[in-house]
């Protein structure tokens, strides 16, 4: 039980990282207790306190609700859980990989609790149910990143694998510039890991990877960034000859291209704004993110590539 205990506890106060492969709850259970077998020591499982499997469902029910529902305000409470926990995966080897991961989430997380004191509850009217904070129009999500990197400095690694990668990016005729999709996945952490299974500098998915040539057995390749960088290019490749623009394959690259063909259709649309509201409260924050952090790396706008 302690080996699922602590897995939850990681699920629970982040997005999930990527939604390359549809999971069901099952899924991600087994995922779960794989993951807890393979990467947890006796001595740290028995420092982590008991939970029953009732409160475990729960968590899985909540990340379900919170982090595939649509409200960008629902991750605000998740910010001081994620906090806390920073340290205990930064004490123990076993789980490193997961912190650059989580930190890279922490700006979700900041982001949904700024825009939570800045948009307070509409008026509750007597014998009505509360209302939920609307999700901020795809604009104002745009705006709000930009101000959140303004002064935001390179990551550390970044100026060795920014020369490194672009050249590749380049080769499977993407925009080089897109190679900044590193420091919003991963903060161009080779190492980083996420529960859900994604890896690497581009956080590919197990099914994504090897669908773009990668191995993940005996050796992950997704560890590599070369190869990682290759795949991760090809598939955004393939999601923009897919969708024909940058923000609709952002969204298809975080959510999945059956998430946004789905919102495309039920909405009747092929413009990234009219459905932006919809997407997965991570999606809603991820596409902007990607397009400030392009701004404030290179100058250039997601629009202008």
């Amino acid at each position: 039980m302690k080996r699922i205990c602590i897995l939850a506890m990681l699920l629970a106060v982040v997005v999930p990282a990527k939604a390359q492969e549809e999971l069901t709850l099952s899924d991600i259970m087994d995922g779960v207790q794989q993951w807890a077998q393979e990467n947890l020591d006796t001595n740290f499982l028995n420092s982590l306190p008991e939970v029953d499997e009732q409160q475990v469902q729960k968590f899985f029910r909540d990340i379900e609700q919170r982090f595939q529902g649509e409200y960008v305000v629902d991750l605000a409470p998740l910010k001081q859980a994620a906090i806390a926990i920073l340290p205990l995966l930064e004490s123990h080897e076993e789980t490193q990989p997961f912190v650059p991961w989580l930190k890279s989430q922490l700006d979700y997380l900041d982001v949904a609790e700024e825009f939570t004191f800045s948009n307070p509850p509409p008026k509750v009217e007597p014998g009505q149910l509360p209302k939920t904070i609307p999700n901020p129009p795809a604009q104002k999500e745009r705006e709000i990143w930009v101000k959140k990197v303004a002064d935001r400095p390179w990551p550390l690694e970044a100026r060795k694998y920014v020369t490194q990668l672009k050249p590749i990016f380049a080769s499977q005729k993407v925009p080089p510039e897109l190679v900044w999709v590193a420091e919003v996945e991963s903060s161009f952490d080779p190492r980083a890991k996420s529960p859900a299974g994604a890896a690497g500098l581009f956080q590919l998915m197990p099914a994504t990877a090897k669908r773009f040539g990668l191995s993940t057995w005996p050796f992950d390749e997704r560890f590599k960034p070369e190869p990682s960088a290759n795949a991760s290019a090809q598939y955004l490749k393939f999601l923009h000859d897919k969708f024909k623009d940058w923000r609709l394959t952002l969204a298809a690259y975080n959510a999945g291209e059956g998430t946004v063909q789905r919102l495309l259709d039920k909405y009747k649309t092929k413009k990234y704004d009219d459905i932006a509201t919809h997407l997965p409260a991570e999606t809603q924050m991820y596409v902007p993110k990607v397009e400030a952090i392009l701004q404030r790396r290179e100058g250039v706008k997601l629009a202008e590539l």
